[in-house]
């Protein structure tokens, strides 16, 4: 039987490669961006609690309500922005269902979607499973700021959404919020719809305060904001996340994703409006991983590398043009065969492939793991 691929261009993503070429050599992972510490032993409690009680079965298609409430005034704290619990929020399998059910419901046959490359792997393809056309513009390089005068070029009468990342995967930087009212008076003017993914929101740094796209009046209508417990709570493998967008781009994605997974685990769902009614467990995050980025950007000064400063997200950008002139897949797959250490090359995530010669590295890892690595780099 010839089966006709809807993604032929599609293989094994980088992140599994590099992961699986870890444990063949038995290298340091930092290469898949998840911790190699636990989860809260209070959050893992709650779950069990819950399994305990039986809340074992379906939950509500949209999401606990519970949850939905605290995620409202959890929102609210931050951003001082208090979304309908009940019409404006969508629990999700993990932010990549929230984002494919977003592209999904809005993105119809024909209609352009302008990205920012490097861009998070997931975009891509879901757009063009809806027959979609993926524009990608580069990022300002090494500020990695948004090139306004390419965006307004790449604008036309097919143009209908725009995906940004903040803070952004794999580069660390933020948007700032007068980027923010800018995108947003794009949009206005424009008529567009704004896909912000702001999983990594807790965990911007150097006292910067993280701007969302509900905050900004231009956007707040237009928008959808996708986020992730399972990267706030080290709890990836948990899958779960959220939306949020005004009641009618909710509907839509809601009209999506009940096809797609229906509901998400119920008693992760109770654990976690339990767990985020105390803002200690996720207002100290920015600190918690800001000290691990400087342990590492600390403990690799002596290298040969160049660390290009990450404001948020839990990755590190180290560029290594002093080292070598190999192109930077090449340079991943030596230094773990080799040296004894993964990491995941920042030229996949560009359209075009160009190679700055960038190297992605997670420091979601307990201190010890991130000195051994630091090791191995100061000795290349």
């Amino acid at each position: 039987m010839i089966v006709n691929s809807k993604l032929p261009d599609v293989g094994t993503s980088i992140f599994s490669v590099m992961s699986r070429m870890a444990a063949d050599h038995e290298a340091i992972n930092l290469s898949q961006g998840f911790p190699d510490f636990p989860v809260h032993p209070e959050l893992i409690d709650r779950a069990h609690h819950y399994m305990q009680k039986g809340l074992n079965q379906y939950a509500p298609g949209n999401g606990v309500p519970r949850l939905k409430k605290a995620i409202s005034e959890m929102t609210n704290r931050l951003y001082g922005v208090t979304p309908d619990p009940e019409d404006e929020i969508t629990i999700t399998t993990g932010a990549t269902e929230g984002l494919f059910a977003t592209i999904t419901a809005l993105v119809e046959r024909g209609d352009e979607v302008i990205l920012f490359d490097p861009a998070y792997d997931s975009y891509d393809p879901a757009i063009r499973l809806c027959g979609g056309v993926p524009v990608h513009l580069n990022l300002e390089y090494p500020s990695f700021g948004i090139p306004w005068a390419d965006l307004a070029d790449a604008i036309n009468v097919k143009t209908k959404a725009i995906i940004i990342n903040n803070p952004h995967n794999p580069t660390g930087s933020i948007l700032k919020k007068e980027d923010l009212i800018e995108l947003g008076r794009i949009a206005a003017e424009k008529d567009l719809i704004v896909i912000s993914d702001e999983v990594y929101h807790n965990m911007v740094f150097d006292d910067i305060r993280h701007t969302s796209a509900l905050q900004i009046e231009d956007l707040k209508d237009r928008s959808v904001a996708v986020f992730s417990f399972g990267k706030t709570f080290h709890a990836t493998g948990w899958k779960s996340g959220y939306t949020i967008a005004s009641e009618a781009i909710t509907q839509e994605i809601r009209r999506v994703r009940q096809f797609v997974t229906f509901t998400v685990n119920t008693p992760i769902q109770f654990a976690l409006a339990d767990f985020i009614e105390d803002p200690a467990h996720y207002e100290n995050l920015a600190g918690f991983f800001e000290e691990k980025r400087d342990v590492f950007v600390n403990a690799v000064k002596a290298s040969r590398f160049k660390a290009i400063t990450s404001s948020g997200t839990y990755f590190q950008l180290l560029e290594y043009s002093e080292i070598n002139d190999l192109g930077d897949r090449d340079m991943c797959e030596q230094m773990t065969k080799e040296n004894g250490l993964a990491s995941i090359p920042v030229s996949v995530f560009n359209h075009d492939g160009h190679d700055n010669q960038l190297l992605r590295f997670c420091f979601a890892k307990d201190d010890s793991t991130l000195l051994a690595a630091a090791k191995i780099l100061n000795e290349l």
